[in-house]
């Protein structure tokens, strides 16, 4: 299933973003999604591992590598195992390099 993909709005679901695919699929269909860099207005658009995700999900901008597109919809231990966080802001260690050493 890997070399397949899986739907969007099934994946968010999966790795718990959203309570349901419904909500999932509001997202997608509004256009407040991005996957590579591309906004995305389908529900049904297929990912695969590898791909970034960009959306805002509780007031932030999250940004996401898929790292494996699970199976079901499990716990959330499971679900945190379907992707890993991009730090894009610059956060800690991105600010402490940028700054003149005294």
């Amino acid at each position: 299933m890997s070399g397949e993909g899986l739907r969007l709005d099934k994946w968010l679901w999966f790795a718990r973003f959203y309570k349901s695919r419904t909500l999932a699929a509001r997202l997608c269909e509004g256009g407040r999604i991005r996957v590579n860099g591309v906004v995305v207005a389908k529900a049904h658009y297929l990912i695969r591992e590898g791909d970034v995700l960009t959306f805002v999900w509780n007031d932030h901008v999250r940004v996401l590598q898929v790292i494996a597109l699970g199976s079901r919809r499990g716990p959330a231990r499971e679900a945190r195992e379907l992707y890993a966080d991009i730090d894009t802001g610059g956060g800690a260690e991105g600010g402490a390099a940028s700054r003149p050493s005294p």
